[in-house]
Protein backbone atom coordinates (compact mmCIF):
# COMPACT_ATOMS: atom_id res chain seq x y z
CA UNK A 1 0.00 0.00 0.00
CA UNK A 2 2.63 2.55 0.83
CA UNK A 3 5.09 1.26 -2.29
CA UNK A 4 1.33 2.09 -4.16
CA UNK A 5 1.28 5.68 -3.12
CA UNK A 6 4.57 6.35 -3.39
CA UNK A 7 4.13 5.26 -6.76
CA UNK A 8 1.39 7.95 -6.98
CA UNK A 9 3.22 10.63 -5.71
CA UNK A 10 6.15 10.12 -8.31
CA UNK A 11 3.68 10.01 -10.78
CA UNK A 12 1.93 13.20 -9.65
CA UNK A 13 5.35 15.23 -9.17
CA UNK A 14 6.71 13.83 -12.87
CA UNK A 15 3.46 15.19 -14.59
CA UNK A 16 3.59 19.00 -12.98
CA UNK A 17 7.31 19.80 -12.72
CA UNK A 18 6.60 23.17 -11.32
CA UNK A 19 6.34 22.54 -7.17
CA UNK A 20 3.60 25.86 -7.48
CA UNK A 21 1.65 23.83 -10.15
CA UNK A 22 1.32 20.93 -7.42
CA UNK A 23 -0.58 23.08 -4.71
CA UNK A 24 -2.65 25.66 -7.56
CA UNK A 25 -5.41 22.90 -7.28
CA UNK A 26 -7.59 20.45 -4.56
CA UNK A 27 -6.34 17.45 -6.06
CA UNK A 28 -2.38 18.42 -5.89
CA UNK A 29 -3.07 19.44 -1.95
CA UNK A 30 -4.55 16.25 -1.54
CA UNK A 31 -1.73 14.48 -2.73
CA UNK A 32 0.82 16.66 -1.32
CA UNK A 33 -0.60 15.55 1.68
CA UNK A 34 -0.47 12.24 0.95
CA UNK A 35 3.00 12.26 0.42
CA UNK A 36 4.18 14.34 3.07
CA UNK A 37 2.16 12.98 5.83
CA UNK A 38 0.72 9.20 5.16
CA UNK A 39 3.75 7.45 4.78
CA UNK A 40 5.67 8.68 8.23
CA UNK A 41 2.11 7.74 10.04
CA UNK A 42 2.21 3.96 8.84
CA UNK A 43 6.23 3.59 9.37
CA UNK A 44 5.84 5.23 12.93
CA UNK A 45 2.92 2.76 13.92
CA UNK A 46 3.79 -0.23 16.11
CA UNK A 47 2.54 -3.60 13.96
CA UNK A 48 1.49 -4.73 17.86
CA UNK A 49 -0.42 -1.59 18.84
CA UNK A 50 -3.97 -3.14 18.39
CA UNK A 51 -3.40 -5.53 20.76
CA UNK A 52 -1.57 -3.02 23.50
CA UNK A 53 -5.23 -1.41 23.08
CA UNK A 54 -6.75 -4.47 23.56
CA UNK A 55 -4.49 -5.21 26.07
CA UNK A 56 -5.24 -2.88 28.29
CA UNK A 57 -9.15 -3.31 28.06
CA UNK A 58 -9.05 -6.91 29.27
CA UNK A 59 -6.72 -5.97 31.45
CA UNK A 60 -8.93 -5.05 34.33
CA UNK A 61 -11.68 -7.78 33.91
CA UNK A 62 -12.38 -9.82 37.17
CA UNK A 63 -14.31 -12.68 35.26
CA UNK A 64 -10.97 -13.82 33.66
CA UNK A 65 -9.55 -16.54 36.14
CA UNK A 66 -6.67 -18.29 34.98
CA UNK A 67 -3.17 -19.51 35.47
CA UNK A 68 -0.80 -18.88 32.46
CA UNK A 69 2.56 -20.01 31.25
CA UNK A 70 4.31 -16.38 30.96
CA UNK A 71 7.21 -15.51 29.40
CA UNK A 72 9.76 -13.57 31.11
CA UNK A 73 9.91 -9.75 29.70
CA UNK A 74 13.88 -9.80 30.42
CA UNK A 75 14.14 -12.71 27.92
CA UNK A 76 17.17 -12.84 25.62
CA UNK A 77 16.80 -10.94 22.41
CA UNK A 78 17.15 -13.78 20.08
CA UNK A 79 14.40 -15.54 21.91
CA UNK A 80 11.61 -12.27 21.50
CA UNK A 81 9.80 -13.32 18.97
CA UNK A 82 8.89 -16.90 20.26
CA UNK A 83 8.39 -15.00 23.45
CA UNK A 84 5.76 -13.44 21.18
CA UNK A 85 4.11 -16.46 20.04
CA UNK A 86 3.80 -18.30 23.71
CA UNK A 87 1.85 -14.57 24.89
CA UNK A 88 -0.53 -15.68 21.85
CA UNK A 89 -0.72 -18.86 22.35
CA UNK A 90 -2.03 -18.31 26.03
CA UNK A 91 -4.33 -16.40 24.44
CA UNK A 92 -6.04 -19.29 23.19
CA UNK A 93 -6.66 -20.52 27.11
CA UNK A 94 -8.00 -17.44 27.80
CA UNK A 95 -10.62 -17.44 25.08
CA UNK A 96 -11.76 -20.93 26.30
CA UNK A 97 -11.62 -19.86 29.93
CA UNK A 98 -13.97 -16.92 28.48
CA UNK A 99 -15.81 -19.43 26.63
CA UNK A 100 -16.75 -21.29 29.34
CA UNK A 101 -17.65 -18.89 31.77
CA UNK A 102 -19.14 -16.10 28.90
CA UNK A 103 -16.66 -13.25 29.95
CA UNK A 104 -17.61 -10.00 29.08
CA UNK A 105 -13.92 -9.45 27.23
CA UNK A 106 -14.35 -12.03 24.55
CA UNK A 107 -14.61 -9.83 21.97
CA UNK A 108 -10.90 -8.09 23.26
CA UNK A 109 -9.55 -11.21 23.99
CA UNK A 110 -10.30 -13.14 20.42
CA UNK A 111 -9.03 -9.81 18.78
CA UNK A 112 -5.57 -10.19 20.47
CA UNK A 113 -5.23 -13.64 19.33
CA UNK A 114 -6.67 -12.61 15.41
CA UNK A 115 -3.76 -9.75 15.54
CA UNK A 116 -1.37 -11.77 16.88
CA UNK A 117 -1.84 -14.81 14.27
CA UNK A 118 -2.17 -12.37 10.99
CA UNK A 119 1.24 -10.90 11.93
CA UNK A 120 3.07 -14.35 12.29
CA UNK A 121 1.31 -15.38 9.45
CA UNK A 122 2.75 -11.89 7.43
CA UNK A 123 6.27 -12.63 8.96
CA UNK A 124 6.96 -16.74 8.92
CA UNK A 125 9.17 -17.24 12.07
CA UNK A 126 12.19 -14.99 11.52
CA UNK A 127 14.36 -15.88 14.45
CA UNK A 128 16.15 -18.90 14.79
CA UNK A 129 15.76 -20.63 18.22
CA UNK A 130 18.97 -20.18 20.57
CA UNK A 131 19.69 -22.93 23.16
CA UNK A 132 18.91 -20.25 25.50
CA UNK A 133 15.26 -19.76 24.77
CA UNK A 134 12.09 -21.78 26.48
CA UNK A 135 9.22 -23.68 25.52
CA UNK A 136 5.73 -21.76 26.50
CA UNK A 137 5.26 -24.61 28.79
CA UNK A 138 8.79 -24.03 30.59
CA UNK A 139 7.81 -20.60 31.68
CA UNK A 140 6.17 -20.22 35.22
CA UNK A 141 2.32 -19.86 35.70
CA UNK A 142 1.32 -16.74 36.89
CA UNK A 143 -2.29 -15.48 36.97
CA UNK A 144 -4.28 -13.30 34.73
CA UNK A 145 -3.18 -9.84 35.48
CA UNK A 146 0.71 -10.86 36.14
CA UNK A 147 0.77 -12.39 32.37
CA UNK A 148 -1.22 -8.64 30.71
CA UNK A 149 1.56 -7.08 32.28
CA UNK A 150 3.89 -9.06 31.17
CA UNK A 151 2.52 -9.15 27.75
CA UNK A 152 2.35 -5.33 27.71
CA UNK A 153 5.93 -5.02 28.67
CA UNK A 154 6.64 -7.37 26.12
CA UNK A 155 5.10 -5.78 23.25
CA UNK A 156 6.08 -2.07 24.34
CA UNK A 157 9.80 -3.23 24.02
CA UNK A 158 8.38 -4.53 20.66
CA UNK A 159 7.42 -1.60 19.63
CA UNK A 160 10.44 1.14 20.34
Amino acid sequence: QKTHLKSICLQYLLLNSHCFCLLKNGMGLIIFFLCAYVPKTEAGRCKWAEVLEDLRRIKTSKDIDVSLYTANTDEDVKCQELVMRCFFLETEVIIQECRIKNCSKIQDVWNIWKNGNDSFEKNKLASTKSEKCKECEEYEEKNFTEFVQNFEKVIQRNCK
